[in-house]
């Protein structure tokens, strides 16, 4: 695995216009992802996981929302400075995304095969026939049999797992060297998680891509991730390699996170749920974010949002707690 980074965000903020005002959904998000390298972002449904990621492929709707500022330099260009045109080549060609509920995402009105061949002739120039066997090969790729079936098939003849698969093939038909997956297990049964897991792993080892997978669920990072990116109200809080993340977590939220995961064979009487609710992002005060659900809340919390502080081992947190660390 390579050093170099393929992709850095920097300082990222991306805001929704309400008629209340505006959310800060992506507030002053910064990370970056390796060559080859599996990097899982989690936390709660709204901690801005997913419109991170819209931001990443350019898909947010003007209409709604806007990327105020910020940087997301892929492969040394930024994204956010890329003429309408040269983007949509690069997306789907160099970096690409499953969206989390395939049946929504995909065309009801089109076969398989014809949302599968139109990026290949769009962004690899190949001829329909061409286009063609290569669906055919993408779809035996992500270990579906009676792959011309299928290729003639519509959206609604497949079961949900099937259809994750389809969004896989789409993804990869151009050899991108970065994947984005937003909750590509949620609407499955854990056999059918358990398989498309497996299937991104192998298929992300053979063609050695980067990773972005997005995910509340801290099994599958436990299963998948080499880094892991903690989110919480719009705005990260806590990185680190996988390992130490789950071996030594720091931020208060994380620890919350961890201990509600239920663990087999421990009898538990109830399982642990982190108290109170996420603030509102449109009146969000200089403060920590999470200081009114903290069982370790110092007048400090409440009076300014931490920085992020570098630890040992690589281990960044933004927390009070560790006003001695070095920030970062």
């Amino acid at each position: 695995m390579s050093n170099e980074p393929i992709l850095q965000v920097n300082h990222l903020l991306t805001q929704f216009h309400t008629d209340a005002g505006n959310v800060k959904a992506v507030n002053d998000v910064s990370f970056e992802i390796k060559n080859g390298q599996t990097v899982c972002l989690v936390g709660e449904s709204g901690c801005g996981k997913s419109a991170t990621a819209m931001s990443i492929m350019g898909l947010i709707d003007p209409a709604s929302g806007e990327v105020s500022s910020g940087e997301i330099i892929f492969e040394g260009k930024d994204l956010l400075k890329m003429k309408k045109g040269d983007l949509r080549r690069a997306r789907g060609n160099d970096f690409a995304m499953i969206f989390q509920e395939p049946m929504t995402s995909l065309n009801p009105v089109l076969t398989i095969g014809e949302q599968i061949i139109e990026p290949l002739m769009e962004h690899k120039a190949l001829s329909k026939k061409q286009a063609k066997e290569k669906a055919i090969e993408l779809i035996e790729l992500v270990g579906i049999g009676r792959s011309r079936e299928i290729y003639a098939s519509y959206p609604h003849q497949l079961s949900g797992g099937m259809l994750q698969r389809i969004m896989i093939a789409i993804a990869l038909s151009c050899d991108p060297k970065l994947l984005i997956a937003d909750e590509p297990t949620t609407a499955l049964d854990v056999t059918i998680q358990a398989q498309i897991l497996d299937l991104l792993r192998t298929l992300k080892e053979e063609r050695n891509m980067a990773m972005l997978l997005i995910t509340h669920d801290l099994g599958v990072v436990a299963e998948v991730a080499d880094y892991v990116i903690v989110m919480y109200a719009g705005k990260v809080i806590e990185h680190a390699s996988v390992v130490e993340l789950f071996a030594n977590p720091k931020h208060p939220y994380t620890k919350g996170l961890l201990q509600a995961k239920p663990v087999i064979n421990q009898r538990k009487e109830k399982l642990y749920t982190i108290p109170g609710q996420v603030p509102n992002l449109i009146e969000l005060q200089p403060s920590c974010y999470f200081s009114d659900r903290c069982d370790q809340c110092m007048s400090i919390c409440k009076e300014k949002n931490p920085l992020m502080k570098q630890l040992d081992n690589g281990h960044q947190v933004a927390c009070w707690l560790y006003e001695q660390e070095v920030s970062v």
